[in-house]
């Protein structure tokens, strides 16, 4: 499993899915095979990276026309509509381009998801706005339970009983 973060922290929250992905690393660091790495702006060198997953995560600021620090999460297809309709993201066209490749020669991860922060500006600073800032944790604890989905359907505890026989009891 991959979790990518993406973003540039000079600039507040356009570093959200670095902030997040830092937060992951310290508050979720035993997760069995999963690889956190930091995607910085992007760039097409990510993409052997992303073929090498069966599974994706994105951590990244995000436009949903919403009250800054509001959360989302898309996964598979949800998430590809997501980079496909209007500029979303704020790395939208890379991110796009990335899983076009992918896409491409056949090795779009099978289970994707993004979680996004909407971001309040972009302005210089290297500590996200209050309002997202806040919300961090709560989005770490959102990408850590698409973690723990995709754990156990991988590794499902144990194996469904099968249907016990019926047993009589004569009084």
């Amino acid at each position: 499993m991959l979790v990518l973060g993406i973003g540039n922290i000079l600039l507040q929250d356009e570093g959200i899915g670095i902030h997040l992905l830092n937060f992951m690393e310290r508050c979720f660091p035993t997760f069995p095979d999963v690889t956190y790495l930091d995607g910085g702006t992007l760039s097409f060198t990510l993409a052997s990276d992303i073929e090498e997953h069966d599974h994706l995560l994105v951590l990244d600021a995000v436009e949903l026309n919403a009250a800054p620090g509001t959360l989302c999460c898309y996964e598979n297809e949800a998430m590809d509509h997501f980079l496909g309709t209007a500029k979303r993201s704020a790395h939208e066209v890379g991110l796009l381009d990335l899983m076009d490749i992918a896409r491409l020669t056949d090795h779009l991860p099978k289970h994707r998801a993004l979680i996004g922060i909407q971001y309040q500006t972009f302005g210089w600073g290297e500590q996200p706005t209050l309002r997202v800032k806040h919300n961090i944790p709560l989005a770490g604890r959102l990408a850590a339970n698409v973690l723990q989905k995709w754990e156990f359907e991988a590794h499902p505890p144990c194996r469904p009983l099968r249907q016990a026989p019926k047993l009589e009891i004569a009084l």
